[in-house]
């Protein structure tokens, strides 16, 4: 089992990085556990996460520096993976999404951006377009230690050469 300290960045799945800012027994409903009070950076909300649900939630710690390299790796391929309908496409965006690792998030905003350059994408689609992005870009944010304005064109110029790339190799292979 991971465990935190206090003052730690840590990504949260789906909400992007938090700070841990204490640890401490506590008792809900009768049980008493090791929790860990959280102070999500993109909204200052607080969370509190038990001991034994850290792995459950997919709570980790911020990525280094060679993961982030390994990201804009990926996000710059022109890998895209598609899918026939948006069902089966919102689907496994969710339970990619709800994994916070950096790769798959980062299959989810090129598959979400791909479908937004040939047609709208569906409210929840962009929700979800949204929150990978921010998810992305915060923790490249912080990890690089540069303002999110920055991480934000490091992540937009990536994905646009995977835009460009994949049509090259469409155009190519027909």
């Amino acid at each position: 089992m991971v465990l935190f300290k206090i003052g730690q960045k840590v990504v949260y799945p789906n909400h992007g990085v938090g700070l841990v800012e204490k640890i401490e027994e506590g008792s809900i409903d009768g049980v008493e556990q090791t929790y860990f009070h959280l102070r999500l950076l993109s909204n200052n909300s607080k969370v509190m996460v038990p001991k034994g649900n850290l792995e459950l939630v997919g709570l980790r710690a911020l990525c280094i520096t060679t993961e982030i390299k390994k990201l804009f790796t990926v996000l710059r391929n022109g890998k895209i993976e598609t899918y026939k309908d948006w069902k089966g496409r919102y689907k496994q965006n969710l339970d990619k999404m709800k994994t916070g690792q950096l790769p798959e998030v980062a299959q989810v905003l090129k598959n979400l951006k791909l479908v937004s350059t040939k047609k709208s994408l569906s409210f929840r689609e962009k929700k979800m377009y949204e929150r990978a992005r921010y998810f992305i870009v915060s923790e490249v944010a912080h990890v690089k230690c540069i303002e999110e304005t920055e991480a934000e064109k490091l992540v937009d110029r990536a994905l646009d050469l995977s835009i460009s790339k994949r049509e090259k190799l469409l155009l190519e292979a027909s």
